[in-house]
């Protein structure tokens, strides 16, 4: 009955379904995921298109040699930014769990330690491309010209090849995100329509691309088709839902409401 008084009880009841600072950050964190994906997409670009493409000669050693050291300080701020992507993948992992934590929390456990491994690998990868300008500036070191370009030349294909192994990680992240979306509707405050199904499925097939690339390039002698390249649409779209509707979810409400519409009655 309304204005009925609160016993002492039920003011216990109402401070223990009260929303707990992990409960109410799940906004926030989508925002800071949100942010993080963005940030780390530009970044990549530049670093991989703009940078790496631009002076990087597949086995052509020699060329690819004169066009870091005739713009070194472009290939420098590229290795930079690719730097700048593992520590925001970091982030990423942290802001994801928390999102998805009142989903499955195992499952958005294990989703975040296969993002975070993947960055310590990203990191070792891209330690490769720090070598290649002192390698090709190196003097006195007894190598000749062509041997120095041939080593960094190396480096770099090393850092690819440690990077395309560690995709693997980033598939199966994808997928079990892409699980936990489709079936976040469990969770009353991810209704409303905002955790479309179909995100979740295509969230899943861009993590098969990455593990279909991975693997082929191990099991398959010259293998050059990018799965990826077609499947990635799941990654932008969980950008957009993380910073359009995935900030208005706030799972605590549900149990301060039905706490105080109970109280009331």
């Amino acid at each position: 009955m309304a204005g009925a008084a609160v016993t002492p009880d039920q003011e216990r009841s109402i401070e223990y379904h009260r929303p707990s600072t992990t409960e109410t950050s799940v906004g926030r964190a989508s925002v800071i995921a949100g942010l993080a994906l963005l940030s780390m997409t530009v970044l990549a670009v530049f670093a991989n298109f703009v940078v790496l493409d631009g002076l990087i000669s597949p086995g052509d050693a020699t060329a690819t040699a004169t066009a870091v050291l005739g713009d070194e300080a472009t290939f420098r701020l590229g290795v930079a930014s690719l730097f700048a992507v593992a520590v925001l993948d970091l982030i990423v992992a942290w802001a994801l769990y928390t999102v998805f934590k009142p989903v499955h929390a195992g499952i958005a456990l294990l989703s975040a330690w296969f993002r975070a491994v993947f960055a310590g690998i990203f990191i070792v990868a891209i330690s490769q491309l720090m070598s290649v300008p002192q390698l090709l500036g190196a003097t006195g070191a007894g190598f000749t010209t062509e041997q120095q370009y041939a080593q960094a030349l190396l480096s770099i294909e090393s850092f690819y090849n440690i990077w395309d192994g560690a995709l693997i990680l980033v598939g199966l992240h994808l997928m079990l995100v892409g699980y936990l979306l489709y079936k976040s509707d469990a969770v009353r405050s991810y209704t409303s329509g905002y955790v479309p199904k179909v995100l979740g499925l295509l969230l899943v097939i861009a993590g098969a691309g990455y593990v279909v690339d991975s693997f082929g390039r191990v099991l398959l002698a010259g293998y050059t088709f990018e799965v990826a390249v077609f499947t990635f649409v799941g990654e932008v779209l969980l950008i957009l839902w993380l910073l359009v509707y995935g900030r208005r979810i706030s799972p605590a409400e549900d149990s301060v409401d039905d706490q105080s519409v109970s109280v009331m009655t």
